[in-house]
């Protein structure tokens, strides 16, 4: 008769305890993370968040943190070249306006007749007497872009339905590379470089074009890593959130 008590006393115990390390486990999480100082970047929970893993989000930061890396590289260019953005508007705000508009909304910069990411990068730089004449900033902008989007599973917004495709980040990293180095090498009919970015002067360095653009790089490359690791990963990480989820709570009902 006793031994029918005890056991289910023994066990609503165990449970009480168990339910007690997890509570007190949650709070000293959210203990720990009020007291851990955030860069004042994060953006507020959007429904969209439900639907994404950490891969994704992380995925989708990249691509924020690339698109403003883009933005910076254009002011610079239209600055150091404005005969460019006076190619197809009336002020640099404008041009940029529209490039974005390309880029977010559509329909593609009439000029480059349809043609985005690596074809569009490959035009702003032809200098051939029937080449490009267009706004060659706008279409490096809508070529950079729309590259980056490919490289993100050809959306904005990556789901759990998406990823990162590895090989096209891969392949865009190096674009990059090759946009940077032709920026500071490539020559107009004339012998002057076609594009200033660069300037060494009396009034300091300005070196936002190759600053921004190898972050691009190192964000891409580092996207490209990690979509190769997911599916080596995949079998260890369900073995870890098994044994954290079923082993962990069992330890907590081992007396000390």
């Amino acid at each position: 008769m006793s031994d029918s008590l005890v056991s289910p006393l023994v066990a609503r115990w165990a449970c009480l305890l168990a339910g007690a390390a997890v509570l007190a486990a949650v709070l000293s999480g959210i203990a720990g993370c009020s007291a851990t100082h955030d860069t004042q970047r994060a953006e507020p929970y959007s429904n969209q968040e439900w639907l994404q893993s950490g891969a994704n989000r992380i995925a989708n930061l990249s691509l924020r943190d690339n698109l403003q890396s883009v933005r910076r590289v254009q002011s610079t260019l239209y600055k150091r070249n404005p005969r460019e953005w006076r190619k197809s508007a009336a002020s640099m705000d404008e041009a940029s306006q529209r490039a974005w508009d390309a880029v977010l909304k559509g329909p593609s910069l009439p000029e480059l007749k349809g043609a985005s990411g690596i074809d569009a990068i490959r035009m702003a730089f032809d200098t051939t007497p029937q080449g490009y004449q267009g706004d060659r900033v706008a279409a490096l902008v809508y070529g950079w872009a729309t590259m980056l989007k490919q490289a993100n599973g050809d959306t904005w917004d990556q789901t759990m339905l998406d990823g990162v495709n590895a090989e096209n980040s891969f392949r865009a990293a190096r674009n990059f590379e090759i946009s940077l180095w032709l920026i500071s090498s490539k020559t107009g009919p004339d012998g002057q470089p076609l594009l200033l970015a660069t300037e060494i002067s009396d009034r300091g360095r300005n070196l936002v074009a190759d600053r921004e653009l190898s972050k691009v790089v190192a964000r891409l490359d580092l996207l490209a890593a990690q979509a190769d690791e997911k599916y080596r990963r995949a079998a260890l990480d369900f073995g870890q959130n098994w044994v954290m989820g079923v082993v962990m709570p069992l330890f907590t009902l081992v007396p000390k």
